[in-house]
């Protein structure tokens, strides 16, 4: 069973980003209203949702998983950091946790158990033949 908890960390931070976008998008799993199209938060949401759903899959892991990293900084030093200096006293330890469980999955990759992995399994059987 190699890189389980890779594989494990991968889909349910993806699984669990993705509905943070779902609520932008839609205004669904507790939001009231969903935002404005073409927005800043709209292009969040849209990162989001379809990266979220990306990392689920194992599709692109490490460009996207890079370019989500980039998001929760942005998102980090946007809307928490000038509030307070540390992440607790600010509200923003969840998107400091998600830039770093993305900043992983950039320099490692999806796992074995992904698009990505299979793909690459392909490729190294291709090259014995």
């Amino acid at each position: 069973m190699p890189h389980f908890t890779l594989n494990l960390l991968r889909i349910v931070s993806g699984a669990l980003f993705a509905q943070h976008g779902a609520q932008k998008l839609f205004a669904v799993l507790g939001r009231e209203s969903a935002v404005e199209t073409g927005s800043l938060l709209w292009t969040a949401g849209v990162l989001e949702l379809y990266g979220g759903i990306a990392l689920v899959l194992g599709l692109f892991t490490r460009p996207v998983a890079f370019v989500l990293s980039g998001l929760m900084a942005f998102a980090y030093f946007l809307r928490h950091a000038e509030r307070a200096f540390f992440p607790i006293e600010n509200a923003g330890e969840l998107a400091a946790l998600y830039c770093f469980v993305f900043l992983f999955l950039a320099a490692r990759g999806g796992g074995s158990f992904s698009i990505d992995g299979a793909r690459m399994a392909r490729r190294r059987m291709r090259a014995v033949e």
